[in-house]
């Protein structure tokens, strides 16, 4: 069987057209401990958001989850029109990393396959996720769309594409031996390769400081354009994500693109530590999601959100950028980039 890259197919980059946005709705509360009635007024805002430019599609166990769900979308003033549910239960929220990945080809007769990555919870911390492992498939046969199934563990939130032939990843993350210990880096990069239909794959070695995901590419480094990443750096020498933003920095310095550029680089701060119950969260301006008029971006009640707003909308003149206060959140350990997954329009 040929590979979607094979077939012409490739993820187009987040910033391009999307047809919708795939959430799986928030229920397990042993991810918000204590806290998660507190997180449904903020993601029903991030909804709200979504839904003034493309279609909010979400994942939900039954009927009564989504009249629950409805009850905190209608009061945030979503879109209602815009707004489907998928009777798909989750075993958690994190679509980023469960949800379909999504390949176009414009010119197949096909034009829109899914990939179906193998998932486990980020290297088995949070069972069970049988659930969350086949939601890519059960999306494919409600939409009737191919699914291929490479046989590997991958998760979206460690890939970061530019939509023209670049995948930015990291080596925390990807060479983990929690994730894949049978393959190694030559390997995995094949696999990249063949079913994200990329050319060239970049690689960081480090995550933010108290990321249980072994250090995702979205809390760190983020393509804003073809040429261009937003990557955050802590300005406090005496923070413990200090040395490691600057490695990254320096090898993001060192990097070419398939043209021969370099990338252009634009600095973003880190928030103050965000702490809860004595642990660091992993809170990054980052982990933002780009719709098709908006950039939606977590902040943390901190000095240093306007400043990140700002240098955000200045890398987007076409969309309009909004903070969404991610403090409560954050705390089921990650944000609104982890939280969705693009469906792009072809």
């Amino acid at each position: 069987m040929k590979s979607p890259k094979e077939l012409g197919y490739y993820f187009p980059a987040e910033f391009a057209p999307h047809e919708a946005t795939w959430l799986s709705w928030p229920h397990k509360e042993a991810s918000w401990p204590g806290k998660i009635d507190a997180i449904y007024p903020y993601y029903a805002q991030f909804i709200k958001v979504l839904s003034q430019s493309e279609k909010v599609r979400i994942n939900v166990a039954d009927e009564a989850m989504k009249v629950f769900a409805l009850k905190y979308i209608e009061q945030a003033g979503a879109d209602l029109s815009q707004v489907e549910f998928y009777f798909h239960p989750t075993n958690d929220a994190w679509c980023r990393d469960h949800g379909p990945a999504f390949l176009i080809n414009p010119n197949a007769e096909q034009k829109k396959v899914i990939v179906d990555w193998g998932y486990n919870a980020w290297g088995g911390k949070y069972p069970p996720f049988d659930l969350d492992d086949v939601i890519p498939t059960l999306i494919g046969k409600q939409f009737n769309i191919p699914v291929f199934h490479p046989g590997i563990v991958m998760e979206g939130g460690s890939v970061e594409f530019n939509g023209a032939g670049t995948l930015l990843t990291s080596t925390a993350c990807l060479l983990n031996p929690n994730r894949n210990p049978h393959l190694n880096q030559d390997q995995i990069e094949q696999y990249l390769r063949d079913f994200y239909g990329v050319e060239q794959i970049l690689w960081v070695d480090e995550g933010v400081v108290g990321d249980d995901t072994d250090g995702h590419i979205d809390d760190t480094v983020r393509f804003v354009n073809e040429d261009t990443v937003l990557t955050v750096v802590e300005e406090d020498k005496t923070d413990e994500n200090y040395a490691l933003l600057q490695h990254n920095l320096k090898q993001l310095k060192g990097m070419r693109l398939l043209n021969g550029k370099s990338l252009n680089i634009v600095e973003l701060p880190m928030p103050d530590a965000v702490i809860w119950e004595d642990q660091r969260l992993p809170a990054s301006y980052a982990n933002f999601y780009i719709s098709n008029k908006h950039v939606i971006v977590p902040t943390f009640r901190c000095a240093k959100d306007d400043v990140a707003l700002s240098i955000i909308q200045s890398c987007f003149k076409d969309r309009e950028v909004i903070g969404i206060d991610s403090t409560e959140i954050i705390w089921g350990l990650g944000s609104f980039h982890c939280l969705s997954q693009q469906e792009p329009a072809v």
